[in-house]
């Protein structure tokens, strides 16, 4: 289920503790979230070392998705804010710039959809995108995520405030 021909999304490991320190203190990628300071590693150690805690019980779940092609981890996948009694949960997704445009972010949208829908049994999966992130939202558009609603001046930019785009993808089996 979390594996298709070209990748896995599997748990993250120790040996994954410097790539997300590289992700997560790259300052470039902070205006897509709500991080505003970098992580020390000790956090991430501290994440990682309680990264069994499954989805019900942590309310999250970040996998790493990792090519099958060479093993590489190329990027990661984070479901967060689960709501199991209103059946739904929040997604993003990381390609590490290397490996970007090669297909991965498509086929982890796929992947990770079908194991919300069908083993977690959610209703909706839904994401938030600024909308002058392009690439994202034309990812999202094409793995049938629709726009339902813009969250205006959203996000700080260095030129003002950027409105944010939510987009949500019913379970198509309900």
């Amino acid at each position: 289920m979390l594996e298709n021909d070209n990748i896995t999304l599997r748990a993250v490991e120790p040996d994954d503790l410097k790539r997300l320190y590289e992700w997560e203190n790259d300052c470039a990628l902070w205006r897509f979230g709500n991080t505003v300071t970098p992580y020390s590693k000790y956090a991430l150690e501290e994440f990682v070392r309680n990264a069994d805690k499954d989805i019900y019980t942590a309310k999250q779940l970040r996998l790493m998705i990792e090519s099958k092609e060479d093993c590489a981890t190329v990027g990661c996948v984070d479901l967060f804010d689960f709501d199991f009694f209103h059946r739904r949960v929040a997604l993003g997704v990381l390609i590490d710039k290397r490996y970007r445009r090669r297909g991965f972010a498509a086929q982890t949208l796929s992947l990770i959809s079908d194991y919300c829908f069908s083993f977690l049994n959610l209703h909706q999966v839904y994401c938030h995108v600024p909308a002058d992130n392009y690439a994202s939202l034309k990812l999202f558009r094409n793995a049938d995520f629709e726009p339902a609603g813009v969250l205006k001046h959203w996000l700080s930019a260095a030129d003002g405030y950027t409105d944010v785009l939510f987009l949500q993808k019913i379970n198509p089996n309900k």
